[in-house]
């Protein structure tokens, strides 16, 4: 992830990443629209009538969405990258109003957490339904905030309702007590129980800010914590909607506060009242927040950048590879930590690929419109476009080959860029080892297994990878030698994302901690094990010294292993 918007603590902003279910591969040619820019991707223009940023945010909207924002009086505002135009005037908050927001959570907390986790649970599946009715209204929304084509967009809405459904349904399995074999068997009881962690500081990105934002607190919330969040200022509306269908749905309205402001000043600020911080944006960023946290011995999670490989083995279908690499590559203009950035093929099938995979880029449309339509849409800022820019620019100019895209689209949007594959791209060039967090991939071409998988770990990113192969039991061997927290077999990165019973986060410079399944909940809570002992103690009794008690212990303890003990 770079460094973008202001979601972190040092830097005025932070990029973040990504993760849903995957959108169909793009069209073999351009169905509707119109090509311009000098026959670069096809552009789908909004059809009369389609709303715009004026229909959906009302300043009666904003009002009704921001109310619940502790603030002292300050403002900021927001702005949609379709147009560059300002959504909303937004309240500001101060280090005073974060205070505030943890003493407000902390005694809606010890209320909440008394609520028994079935009923804690059932909120979230109302939420869940109360999603799907209104999408519509968050779509508005998320596109407004962050230029993403609709179905894009919809890949939100898909896992957080995903999210929803998994922990409203196993949370109660996952929190109850659970017996353990006590020291004595039988004269031991032990019982672990899962405390909630008590208020938790959440640091949320600007990119997926429905999914990283409530699909990220639900688990939380059925643990038993209350949240203070800071969602990025460019993307606060749709954190503000989700807020408000949750407690529509059940959720006690002071469990869930919002502060709004710069990171820099706000995000230290979360950090330092939280008794639990997780974190989605930079690497550098997360390393703060990290050494925020351990001074003060609280837990966190981090989710942090990647530079993601696709390889593409010599048995590959080279059709539905194509078609994943376009998946892979471009959703949300290339603006999720998961996506993939590196792309190694196979020298027997490499010009085969690349051909088809470039006919599939040039051919995406890019468009503006509150609709489905589009392939691809806008990036979120002027700095994200700017590293775009310089990471192409440069490779080009040090011998790197442009295959598709590989320049602005003004012409639709300020911050359009079009879906770029660089080849020839080599180790002096920045593209290919930092992390562009944009519609840019380089194609690199390798002989065997083993140099594919040594130059895919030659990172110290380990977030999302993927393998494409005709044999399923070979690209799990390959697999299982990649050192990313997830790995996608013929898919670029939804199904791992998307299996929310799995855990989900990345190794080395990509993060600590997991999102979903078991270790996505249990991490916002604290084990406390309970030991009642029973009939004699764990000392000499019914008459025995010392030295015939540890006679006694040690029989025991012999008896224990033949037995079979654990």
């Amino acid at each position: 992830m770079t460094d973008s918007q202001d979601t972190g603590t040092a830097s005025a902003t932070d990029e973040a990443p990504q993760d849903a279910p995957a959108s169909p591969a793009a069209p073999e040619a351009p169905t509707g629209g119109t090509s311009e820019g000098g026959g670069g991707n096809p552009v789908v223009r909004a059809a009369p009538g389609t709303r715009t940023a004026a229909d959906v945010v009302t300043p009666e909207v904003a009002a009704r969405l921001t109310r619940c924002v502790v603030a002292g009086g300050g403002s900021t505002a927001n702005h949609t990258p379709l147009t560059g135009e300002k959504l909303a005037d937004l309240p500001e908050s101060t280090p005073e109003d974060v205070a505030t927001a943890f003493e407000r959570a902390r005694a809606a907390q010890e209320r909440w957490a008394k609520v028994p986790v079935r009923q804690r649970a059932a909120v979230l599946l109302r939420f869940h339904d109360l999603v799907l009715r209104r999408q519509a209204e968050v779509l508005d929304l998320i596109q407004l905030e962050t230029g993403k084509a609709r179905l894009h967009a919809h890949e939100e809405v898909q896992a957080v309702a995903v999210a929803a459904r998994h922990y409203g349904r196993k949370a109660p399995a996952y929190l109850r007590p659970k017996s353990h074999t006590g020291v004595v068997p039988t004269l031991t009881k032990v019982t672990e129980l899962r405390q909630p962690r008590g208020v938790v500081g959440q640091i949320a990105p600007w990119n997926y800010p429905f999914e990283l934002t409530v699909g990220d607190a639900l688990p939380a919330f059925v643990a038993g914590n209350a949240v203070v969040m800071k969602p990025d200022t460019e993307t606060a509306l749709t954190a503000l909607w989700a807020r408000e269908q949750l407690i529509e749905a059940g959720l006690p309205e002071d469990v869930w506060q919002i502060v709004i402001g710069e990171g820099p000043i706000i995000g230290p600020e979360v950090v330092r009242h939280a008794d639990y911080v997780s974190f989605t944006g930079s690497t550098r960023t997360g390393r703060e927040v990290a050494q925020g946290a351990a001074a003060r011995l609280v837990g966190v999670s981090l989710e942090l950048g990647g530079k993601n490989a696709m390889l593409v083995l010599h048995d590959a279908d080279v059709e539905k590879a194509a078609a994943g690499a376009v998946r892979g590559c471009f959703s949300s203009a290339g603006q999720l930590c998961i996506s993939i950035e590196r792309l190694y093929v196979h020298e027997s099938i490499a010009d085969a690929f690349v051909e088809r995979f470039a006919a599939r880029t040039k051919a995406m449309r890019l468009g503006n419109a509150l609709a489905y339509g589009a392939d691809m849409g806008s990036l979120v800022g002027a700095r994200q476009l700017e590293t775009v820019t310089r990471h192409v620019e440069e490779a080009v100019s040090k011998g790197a080959r442009v295959v598709a895209g590989g320049r602005p689209r003004p012409d639709i949007g300020p911050l359009f860029y079009e879906p770029t594959i660089l080849d020839g791209v080599e180790a002096p060039m920045a593209v290919c080892g930092e992390e562009t967090f944009g519609p840019v991939v380089s194609i690199y071409r390798f002989r065997d297994e083993d140099e594919a998988v040594a130059r895919a770990n030659a990172t110290p990113y380990g977030l999302n990878s993927s393998v494409w192969t005709k044999d399923g039991r070979r690209g799990r061997a390959v697999a299982a030698r990649l050192r990313t927290g997830t790995v996608n077999v013929n898919e670029a990165y939804a199904a791992g994302y998307g299996s929310v019973q799995s855990p989900m986060g990345g190794m080395g410079d990509s993060g600590l901690g997991r999102r979903h399944g078991s270790e996505g909940i249990l991490k916002y809570t604290e084990a406390q094990t309970v030991a009642q002992q029973r009939v004699m103690p764990l000392a000499p009794s019914f008459g025995m010294d010392d030295e015939k008690y540890a006679a006694f212990m040690t029989r025991s303890l012999r008896a224990m292993k033949a037995f079979r003990l654990r």
